[in-house]
């Protein structure tokens, strides 16, 4: 596996204590507690969208059904597509792992 280095413009102390904190969580619960806190309700469905442009994006659907699922704007939609093909692999990593949590949920 190929790791990504992490854009200097992102991470500094406080980023990196966000992430520590984000790695503290448990489970599904607390996840929400700690996010209900710290985002908006609309920055919280902003990136669960996001999330599911991405999946879709992945899975070969158009814009035209992205749009209906999710009510995402094209140019939103544009700027995931564009993550997802030279991004940092953000979107490619977790997608895959979610693949893999789904197919050993489905069993």
């Amino acid at each position: 596996m190929v790791f990504h280095v992490v854009n200097p413009k992102l991470r500094d102390e406080l980023a990196d204590q966000l992430c520590e904190a984000v790695l503290s969580l448990q489970n599904l619960e607390e996840w929400y507690q700690f996010f209900e806190d710290v985002c908006t309700i609309g920055e919280m469905r902003a990136l669960a969208q996001r999330l599911e442009v991405a999946r879709m994006l992945d899975a070969g659907h158009t814009y035209d059904e992205i749009v209906a699922r999710t009510g995402a704007s094209t140019a939103t939609i544009s700027r995931v597509k564009r993550c997802l093909h030279y991004g940092a692999d953000g979107y490619k990593l977790v997608l895959e792992r979610l693949k893999t949590k789904r197919g050993e949920r489905d069993r």
